[in-house]
């Protein structure tokens, strides 16, 4: 006899796997705390297994809830596609899209095409560091967002994984100097720590010549040849280039995955502005980073 799973169980499941806590969970569900925990413990009897192990501060997946998330994510994103798709006519109302500085370009394409398809959707931008993005997800303060995350830390969706490349300006010679001169976007975001922990452990020493959170900003002190930066490969402009680290005495950056999150109480607007941004992103990284010069 065929058995249903209760959908329900499954989006507090995923709920309380993003949070990793059941108070979390219960006020982005407006349930109490002790009803989210009843719907855990209903899930695991249903399934006959545990999906979490008990720590003193943090609730963590067992190896049956890692495996059981990855399934619990694409029953629930076919449910809510589902749902959107026999929605679609009546979409209206606000949409808090959050990106982070770097990727506004490249979402532009998937906004215009659902602006088009959805006029009477209100889309307002929100741009931050990727940890703030992630945070803002988990809160609810944007409806659907673009994280950047470390490839083999990646949470969400991924939509696609790329190089995080070290730029310099045509002909500047900065990525030579010690200290190096480095500018960043802004001192949260998600490649900072990456880029100053690999230096470390090279013990270069660094300097930094400019922090705003304003990606033109920066791209304009690298083409003024008075810094580097990292960014990921697609987001590289023509006039820039990229550096062989093996070449140029750099370290080697980690890969970055570009995520696409959604809190767990998602608007048919946010699903279907979801599905604009993989039909747009997920395939172009490749062709981008052929066009790019690399110092050899």
């Amino acid at each position: 006899m065929s058995r249903n799973l209760d959908l329900d169980l499954i989006r507090t499941f995923v709920t309380v796997a993003d949070s990793g806590s059941m108070t979390v969970s219960a006020n982005l569900l407006h349930m109490t705390q002790g009803a989210v925990s009843q719907q855990v413990k209903r899930l695991e009897e249903g399934l006959d297994c545990l999906l979490f192990v008990r720590k003193t501060r943090k609730l963590e997946l067992s190896r049956q809830g890692e495996q059981f998330l990855v399934k619990a994510r694409q029953m629930l994103r076919l449910n809510d596609e589902i749902w959107a798709d026999m929605t679609a006519q009546s979409l209206g109302g606000s949409l808090r899209v959050g990106v982070p500085y770097d990727l506004v370009t490249p979402l532009a394409p998937a906004m215009k095409a659902f602006a088009e398809a959805h006029p009477r959707v209100e889309i307002s931008l929100v741009c931050a560091a990727s940890p703030e993005l992630d945070e803002a997800v988990t809160s609810g303060r944007v409806d659907v967002s673009l994280v950047e995350y470390v490839a083999s830390e990646a949470e969400g969706e991924v939509i696609r994984v790329e190089p995080l490349v070290w730029v310099k300006g045509r002909g500047s010679e900065a990525w030579q100097k010690r200290p190096l001169p480095l500018s960043m976007v802004d001192e949260r975001c998600a490649f900072r720590p990456v880029v100053l922990g690999a230096l470390a452990n090279r013990d270069i020493a660094w300097r930094t010549v400019f922090e705003s959170g304003n990606i033109e900003a920066t791209a304009a002190t690298v083409r003024a040849g008075l810094a580097v930066t990292a960014w990921l490969v697609s987001t590289v402009p023509s006039d820039l280039e990229t550096i062989a680290p093996h070449t140029a005495g750099l370290p080697p950056l980690p890969p970055f995955a570009i995520c696409l999150r959604l809190p767990s109480a998602v608007s048919p607007a946010a699903l279907e502005f979801a599905r604009h941004v993989r039909e747009s992103m997920s395939n172009k990284a490749a062709a981008t980073h052929s066009r790019l010069a690399v110092i050899g």
